[in-house]
């Protein structure tokens, strides 16, 4: 065994019994054996607590003589225990094994609990021994120790002892025999021999035990038959019993084979509507293509626990009959499944189903078409004609998701489209879509000069308030040809196209603004629009890279323009911030300046004392 996998082993085994810090941890890796064997000769019980734990990553056969005697101590057992389950040796064993006729009690169940550990073959006469002592004085823990080292051994002797168990007329000797029966039986199946294994299964399900019993042992009896356990799972999934039932649903999902899917079809025929929805959810969760009438009658049915489990099913597949099932379901009542259904066609694979979904636009009507439109937007199908098609209809949700869908879809080529919606719409609520629609598609534009070329060819013959909504999106789209549009409208512009303006330059992410920022600051139209395209230059000289002589310059430029004390002091602010021999400059120039002498001298003062070399 490596050092790794002891570590790993004596960590998950120390864990609840002391915490590990990474301080420790790194203690484990700075010791040696010798040193660890010499705390257990002389060392204070806390002192050889903490050797044994460490022995157990570090420890050989050297260590096992003087671990051995700790088995008889009541406070150390425990520690040493931890050592010799990881020493790979079998003088570990030996002392376990030993140390069963040296003690009683826990003392005794602890040394029987670490040889189950272990997996000791040579200690099954001795656990056979202790679980025969135990239903002879009634002893219920030595019982439940014994049987569960037992199972976990495993072995022909092992298993015969737990077989006599199993028969005891004592419910508590039966319960503790089915479980290392059970126990024995996974070592078996995990062996590969799951015929054997399913014998012992269905010894323990069949015996006289508790119902957890039975479920453990009907679960592995089950899995170990594979296909020919399939009669066993259906009589669970048709099980009054609720726990019976839940353990058929979920070991359906584990036995693999495309029979047990074919299996939980087959029981939806004539399974009631509640247990068909956790069939359906069954075989949602087992991955098989499932095709069958009765998924699609449950997507349609008026059970929404039936729906919502068939919805998850049908989303699987790339089939144009799923989704026509989910189109009628995305219209349904119940704004959950309705919207269950819609992210389902959202989420659908392949190039088939967008096919099928554009073939359905033009005969669809209402709600149907709605969704369909909004489908074609979300999955970002190239529709064009059947999007464009849908503008004049006569239901506003038809017009609102066609636009919003063309948001989605088109292309630069295109956006003339978006941009004439938004310039002609007759109904409000059609122009509120339609303009966030063209910004949607504005912002993913890859080409954003050549987008915003387009968009401020509508300005000059647009109301002021279009104008301002293009500016607007002129704003999100961003580079040097919006910045100059967006320039060019509020020179000139009304008082909506420079509150547009402003706002969306206050959110500018690049240096470029600066110019446009600074001479709003000085000729814009309204002491309001000043104050927050100056603030807004002011962020960029804040926030944004720049050489020292850039940020200088702009925060002297800022000063000259500042006609409040709120927007002198924000750029005090930012040269205060970057201390060098430019901001300095600034500084002092400033303070020449009556009415800016005091603060700016702070200003000047703190820069000299906080910026290096000055």
């Amino acid at each position: 065994m490596t050092i790794q996998m002891q570590l790993v082993r004596v960590l998950a085994v120390s864990l609840p019994l002391l915490a590990i810090s990474a301080a420790t941890a790194d203690e484990l890796f700075n010791t040696n054996e010798a040193e660890l064997i010499e705390v257990l000769k002389t060392g204070q019980p806390a002192e050889k607590a903490i050797a044994c734990k460490k022995l157990a990553v570090f420890g050989t056969k050297d260590s096992v003589s003087l671990l051995a005697p700790l088995l008889e101590d009541e406070q150390l057992a425990s520690w040493a225990r931890i050592a010799l389950e990881a020493i790979d040796d079998s003088a570990a064993d030996a002392a376990l094994r030993d140390s069963l006729a040296k003690t009683k009690g826990n003392l005794s169940i602890g040394s029987i609990n670490s040889l189950g550990v272990r997996g000791d073959d040579a200690a099954v006469p001795l656990m056979a021994e202790a679980l025969a002592t135990g239903i002879k004085s009634n002893d219920a823990e030595l019982v439940d120790a014994a049987a569960w080292a037992l199972g976990q051994t495993g072995g022909e002797q092992a298993i015969g002892a737990l077989r006599s168990a199993i028969k005891n007329e004592k419910g508590a000797v039966r319960n503790a025999a089915a479980l290392g029966l059970v126990l024995a039986a996974e070592d078996l199946l995990a062996a590969g021999k799951a015929d054997e294994a399913a014998t012992l299964y269905d010894e323990a399900r069949a015996a006289d035990v508790p119902k957890q019993r039975k479920l453990e042992a009907t679960r592995g009896a089950i899995l170990a038959r594979g296909d020919a356990g399939i009669p066993l799972l259906v009589e669970q999934l048709r099980s009054d019993d609720k726990k019976f039932l839940q353990l058929g649903l979920g070991t359906a999902r584990e036995l693999a084979g495309a029979k047990v899917a074919e299996t939980l079809v087959k029981e939806l025929e004539t399974a009631p509507a509640d247990r068909a929805a956790l069939l359906i959810y069954a075989l949602a969760d087992r991955r098989d293509a499932v095709e069958a009438p009765a998924i699609l009658a449950a997507a349609v049915s008026d059970d929404d626990s039936m729906q919502l489990a068939a919805i998850r099913l049908l989303a699987r597949a790339d089939d144009a009959s799923h989704v026509d099932a989910l189109l009628q379901t995305a219209a349904d009542d119940n704004a959950d499944v309705a919207l269950a259904a819609a992210t389902a066609l959202a989420e659908m694979p392949g190039d088939r189903v967008n096919g099928h979904l554009v073939e359905l636009v033009p005969t669809a009507k209402g709600k149907k078409l709605a969704i369909l439109l909004n489908l074609v937007g979300k999955r970002r199908i190239d529709a064009i004609d059947a999007l464009t098609s849908s503008l004049n209809d006569a239901d506003a949700g038809v017009r609102h998701a066609a636009l919003a869908a063309l948001g989605a879809t088109v292309s630069a080529e295109q956006l003339p489209l978006l941009v004439k919606q938004c310039l002609t719409a007759h109904d409000p609520s059609d122009a509120a879509v339609a303009w966030r629609a063209l910004k949607a598609a504005s912002v993913r534009m890859p080409d954003r000069d050549a987008c915003a070329a387009e968009l401020a060819k509508a300005i000059a013959n647009a109301s002021p308030a279009a104008q301002a909504q293009i500016v607007d999106i002129l704003g999100a789209v961003g580079g040097g040809n919006a910045l100059q549009a967006m320039g060019n409208a509020m020179n000139d512009g009304e008082d909506q196209v420079l509150d547009a303006g402003t706002r969306a330059l206050g959110n500018w992410m690049e240096v470029d603004a600066a110019p446009l920022l600074l001479d709003l600051a000085k000729n814009a139209k309204g002491e309001k629009y000043q104050v927050r395209a100056l603030r807004s230059y002011i962020r960029l000289a804040r926030q944004f890279k720049m050489s020292e002589a850039e940020r200088a310059e702009m925060c002297a430029a800022a000063l000259e323009a500042a006609q409040r004390d709120d927007e002198r002091e924000l750029v005090f602010a930012v040269l205060e911030r970057y201390p060098n021999a430019e901001s300095l400059r600034v500084a002092k120039a400033a303070a020449k300046q009556p009415k800016l002498r005091e603060r700016a001298a702070r200003v000047a003062e703190a820069i000299e004392h906080g910026s290096p070399g000055n």
